[in-house]
């Protein structure tokens, strides 16, 4: 197969196997989902869709969250992990998006950004996941199927993510990196992967990575 066939591939299977696409963090609005979004950092999805409810009872707006104190905010979110800084990070853009932004999320990766605890990938989920512009966030997941694929060299996200956004076309980067995320838990795991079940990789591989599952 071609690079181009490769990627056709993997667009009408990922189509096929996802035609209506789940987002896999609960949230209401722009500002809960930045705030979920953040929370996922090294943490699962689930675990997150479980702690939220109690934050956002409390607090699902800037006004009310800056009314908590960091502590509180970081004793709620404990089992999400790296709480310390999370919390700090929740409660400081927090403020700025109430004394920079009128209390509401900007629609822009520039100033998105330059909030504390909120870097690219963050950024690149909400501006697609609340606001449709197209993005291509690149988690785990991604890095490690694209790899897989043989599309990337699997150097760092960054390099990731400017290949996937060179091969693929830009009208459907939002669904199709909520494609890969939900193709990669559920065909291509890190761990427990069984290759006979995962049908892109086994078509379309990279031949180091099929070679040293086969030998396994």
């Amino acid at each position: 197969m071609t690079k181009q066939e490769r990627v056709t591939f993997v667009i009408n299977t990922l189509k096929e196997l996802y035609p209506t696409i789940p987002i896999p963090l609960d949230h209401k609005d722009p500002y809960t989902l930045l705030i979920a979004v953040l929370l996922s950092a090294q943490c699962t999805d689930v675990r997150v869709n479980k702690i939220t409810p109690f934050l956002f009872a409390k607090a699902d707006n800037p006004y009310d969250m800056i009314k908590m104190s960091v502590e509180e905010i970081k004793e709620i979110i404990r089992p999400c992990g790296l709480s310390p800084m999370k919390s700090k990070g929740i409660h400081g853009l927090s403020h700025i998006l109430i004394d920079k932004h009128g209390g509401e999320v900007p629609q822009s990766f520039e100033y998105l950004e330059e909030l504390p605890a909120v870097g690219h990938k963050t950024a690149s989920v909400v501006m697609s996941q609340a606001f449709g512009v197209p993005a291509f966030p690149v988690d785990t997941h991604i890095h490690r199927l694209m790899y897989r694929w043989n599309l990337t060299n699997g150097k760092n996200v960054v390099q990731t993510e400017k290949d996937a956004k060179r091969i693929f076309p830009e009208e459907i980067w939002n669904d199709l990196h909520l494609q890969i995320i939900w193709y990669g838990r559920e065909y291509s795991p890190a761990r427990g992967w069984n290759l006979e079940k995962d049908i892109i990789t086994n078509t379309i591989g990279r031949k180091s990575v099929l070679d040293e599952y086969r030998k396994k």
